[in-house]
């Protein structure tokens, strides 16, 4: 069994042992049956702790790969282990690919560095496959992603700055933000990341312009505020006081909270973000917020059609 590991990379000792291992089973460089070094011999010959090699065995051997015989050794699985959710269906197969092309790579005499070098460069030149929206604010963020998907085909992840910087973190991955978290996060970004700022509503101008386009404000009138996000309870609360509703005639619900829904169909109608819209009980008539206008929308559905041409 031929293994590499980098002493100094920021992949730790105990994963590259596993996912090497796992590439060896794949590409039959290690049998079914076949006795693996014992971890102290992996240690002497590879320069790592005892424990590092334990822990690797330990993993491989609870995700299946890999069996203990009692005072005989470590030992490969006579069969492969069977994945238990779609995610891991996914993993073994892009394992299997992996494994075969170093199978066919090393019987045509390439060095593994060159192997390295060449996947590498290939990834480097790999399209962006996802979108990536940078956000703190958990709620904003479930709302943008869930407007943006509304509109595009590729799919849609979210993350706090401090989380983009996290190794892998970007890869292929095309990157969005709001204006007021675009300088934060371009401090963030590795020099030539591309980053799109998306044009967003000012929530307190067109909130005022999208309640009138339902008539006007009158006494007696209930109107309901509901949303997760807590700065649209706040500015929407504040628009409808200054457009002449009494406070006592909102009904001011933080959809994070059990029972938000109670009395809601009491309400002439409910301004509500677009993810609240959906779970409004049926027959309230929801006055739906979208914080992407078409244009915003339409230019990056333009960034999704030059990646398909690509």
């Amino acid at each position: 069994m031929r293994l590499w590991l980098n002493h100094t990379g920021e992949v730790s000792l105990r994963e590259q042992l596993v996912t090497q291992v796992t590439l060896a089973i794949l590409c039959q460089e290690l049998a079914p049956g076949e006795r693996l070094p014992s971890t102290r011999e992996l240690a002497r010959r590879f320069s790592i702790h005892a424990n590092t090699a334990s822990a690797a065995y330990k993993q491989l051997e609870q995700e299946g790969w890999l069996e203990f015989r009692q005072g005989s050794g470590v030992y490969v699985r006579a069969h492969r282990p069977a994945p238990r959710s779609p995610e891991l269906v996914a993993e073994f197969t892009l394992d299997a690919l992996i494994g075969e092309l170093m199978a066919k790579a090393r019987k045509l005499g390439a060095p593994d560095r060159l192997v390295r070098e060449r996947l590498r460069r290939w990834l480097a030149l790999t399209p962006p496959s996802r979108w990536l929206v940078i956000e703190p604010d958990p709620e904003l963020r479930r709302i943008l992603i869930h407007e943006m998907g509304q509109a595009l085909t590729l799919p849609i992840d979210g993350c706090t700055p401090e989380e983009c910087v996290r190794a892998g973190r970007l890869a292929g991955a095309m990157l969005v933000t709001v204006p007021s978290k675009a300088e934060e996060v371009r401090k963030l970004l590795p020099a030539g990341a591309a980053l799109t700022v998306l044009q967003v509503h000012p929530v307190s101008a067109e909130l005022l312009a999208h309640l009138q386009r339902y008539g006007p404000v009158q006494a007696g009138m209930l109107i309901g505020i509901a949303s997760r996000w807590k700065k649209f309870l706040q500015i929407a609360q504040t628009m409808l006081v200054a457009a002449g509703l009494p406070q006592e005639s909102l009904l001011v619900r933080d959809a994070a909270e059990a029972g938000w829904r109670r009395g809601m169909e009491a309400a002439s109608g409910v301004v509500c973000d677009a993810v609240t819209a959906l779970e409004l009980p049926k027959g309230v008539f929801p006055l739906r917020f979208r914080l992407l206008d078409q244009p915003t929308l339409e230019a990056l559905r333009k960034q999704e059609e030059r990646i398909d041409r690509l």
